[in-house]
């Protein structure tokens, strides 16, 4: 079994060993995978934080020993805390790195990926936050444009913000909707929620294909155009722009209690 990491500020994650490949999702620096398959420009991966499955080029991450890989695996996630922030190597070069980065065997201010050493200086996150803490990072990023696959502040999609907004308070989701909403606790009506709780919504089909999170006063934030804030009643999310519903209801879930 081989292992990777990635050492770019972003990687674009595929379907298929294609750079014309739909993007289903990305990696961000600092973030470790077994690799599956490897045919030479293309490697299958499974991520190790959610077990999300794609194929990234051969040149846009470093191999690591297993040894090395378990070692990360059993450390705590550090994550970068600013918007875009970035790392230094010995050579004073400038990595970007951007929220929800990976910072692997950090300690004293400086981490590893592979054989290279960074500085790191600014604050972490790498500890369980109250639930009261999830509507206060779910606006860091807001107004953060829609971009399928996406799950940084330049482009994000509606799981990819769920998942991010969630990781960063030190708490597990899934990668996509569908299999978020196979988490946690089915509340049976929205007066039933709080702020932090997830809404999930379906297609005609029945088909989970959006998340948002719960604030206040019947209000959702969640990506649709852009991160934005609209209105939740039981029939979904009526969109205060078009004063149009825009997504049909399917079921609340908690994941965190208080």
């Amino acid at each position: 079994m081989l292992y990777g990491i990635c050492n770019l500020s972003i990687a674009p994650l595929r379907a298929v060993g294609s750079h014309v490949s739909e993007m289903t999702n990305q990696i961000l620096f600092g973030e470790h995978f077994t690799i599956l398959e490897n045919d030479g420009d293309w490697s299958k991966i499974k991520l190790a934080f959610d077990d999300f499955e794609g194929y990234i080029s051969n040149n846009q991450f470093a191999t690591i020993a297993k040894d090395t890989f378990e070692e990360i695996a059993t450390q705590n996630i550090a994550c970068s805390s600013e918007i875009v922030d970035f790392v230094i190597n010995s050579k004073n070069e400038l990595t970007t790195i951007c929220i929800g980065s990976h910072l692997p065997l950090l300690k004293d201010g400086k981490l590893q990926i592979a054989a290279t050493v960074y500085d790191y200086k600014s604050k972490i996150f790498n500890s369980q936050l109250p639930k009261s803490a999830i509507v206060k990072m779910a606006f860091t990023f807001l107004n953060c444009p829609y971009l399928w696959g996406g799950k940084s502040p330049f482009g994000i999609d509606c799981s990819g913000f769920t998942q991010m907004v969630y990781k960063l308070c030190g708490y597990k989701l899934f990668r996509n909707a569908k299999e978020q909403a196979a988490q946690g606790e089915v509340l049976s009506f929205i007066e039933e929620s709080e702020p932090g709780d997830l809404a999930f919504f379906d297609n005609e089909e029945g088909e989970i294909i959006h998340v948002g999170i719960i604030l206040n006063n019947y209000n959702i934030i969640h990506v649709h155009g852009k991160v934005r804030i609209d209105t939740l009643d039981h029939s979904g999310i009526f969109n205060l722009d078009t004063q149009k519903h825009t997504h049909k209801l399917r079921v609340i879930k908690r994941i965190i209690s208080l």
